[in-house]
């Protein structure tokens, strides 16, 4: 005898729908989580930040918005010759009064970094910050944003006190705010301006034009300047550089010149070598901005006299890193 059992058919349809309904619902619920995934690589990707915008942290006399990763450590060597317009009488400032700037810097965290340097001429120290305050990536952040903060003593002798009449005077402050762009693989350029203060000024006294009375003018304590750098990848090792600083605030006495640099640029891995041209030769932002006396172009000064450009001096930055 056979046994015959019977299924509503009722209910062999709901069994059939709520077997459907669960593996429709593990579908989607594996293809949006698939999605999320995806969505969170493509994110992820996007917001990797843009690497060697420069293979430096300088470029000739500026500083870039490089910071090194957390543990590295460097050592500069900074060395300007004398300006060439001696011709071969010293070998155009081959053999003529040079200035160096022996330095180290070092990354106790990521996007800090930490230095100080000596320069050879005011015998003067230097103690320096900077800091990442963006990076730029291919999506959020179109450019990459710097902080660097400068602030050098001279130790020069002056038992007489006729260069500084209170120890306060020795110190000098340098910021900068540095935006950068990686443009292509290639090209990367940034703006920075800057704001130098003096805790001494320079300054004489003068006849006044218009009362013929003996007045005191002297620079201001604040100077403000702004700088553009630019550096063209021609091989993976090797780049041009070029850089022009402008100063902005006009002092009574003696106004500082603008500097225009060019040259070369080659890395490895742990080295960067510059060999370049310029106006800049005191090694330091601060001074830099606030004294250069070198000019590329022809001009005449606040007394009326005129002066010859084309005061250009060769030099060149070795940098060595440690990463630890």
């Amino acid at each position: 005898m056979k046994l015959k059992i019977k299924i509503p058919n009722r209910l062999f349809t709901l069994a059939i729908c709520m077997f459907s309904s669960l593996f429709l619902l593990h579908t989607i619920v594996k293809a949006q989580d698939s999605t999320i995934v995806t969505e969170k690589t493509t994110a992820s990707k996007k917001l990797k930040p843009v690497k060697n915008t420069f293979q430096s942290v300088w470029i000739i006399d500026n500083q870039t918005v490089l910071v090194p990763v957390k543990g590295t450590f460097e050592m500069d060597i900074m060395h300007r010759f004398g300006t060439v317009n001696n011709g071969y009488q010293d070998f155009w400032g081959f053999f003529a009064p040079s200035n160096i700037r022996l330095g180290v810097a070092y990354a106790p965290i990521n996007k800090l970094y930490l230095g100080i340097g000596l320069t050879k001429s005011n015998l003067l120290w230097d103690a320096s910050a900077k800091y990442a305050i963006i990076t730029q990536t291919k999506s959020k952040y179109p450019v990459s944003v710097t902080y660097y903060g400068d602030v050098a003593y001279d130790t020069r002798k002056d038992e007489d006190k006729s260069l500084f009449k209170y120890p306060e005077q020795r110190v000098l402050f340098f910021n900068q705010i540095i935006v950068a762009r990686k443009l292509t693989d290639k090209l990367s350029v940034q703006v920075a301006a800057s704001l130098s203060h003096q805790n001494a000024v320079n300054g004489y006294y003068t006849k006044n034009d218009s009362t013929g009375k003996e007045i005191f003018k002297e620079m201001k304590h604040d100077h403000f300047a702004v700088s553009v750098s630019g550096r063209y990848k021609i091989t993976n090792v090797t780049s041009l550089m070029i850089n022009y600083d402008q100063p902005i605030t006009k002092h009574a006495t003696s106004n500082p010149n603008p500097n225009l640099s060019f040259g070369v640029e080659f890395n490895t891995s742990n080295h960067s070598f510059q060999l370049f041209m310029g106006n800049y030769s005191l090694l330091n932002p601060g001074r830099n901005n606030l004294y250069n006396a070198n000019s590329p172009f022809n001009y005449t000064d606040v007394n009326g006299t005129k002066i010859k450009g084309g005061q250009f001096l060769i030099g060149f930055n070795i940098t060595r890193l440690w990463n630890y």
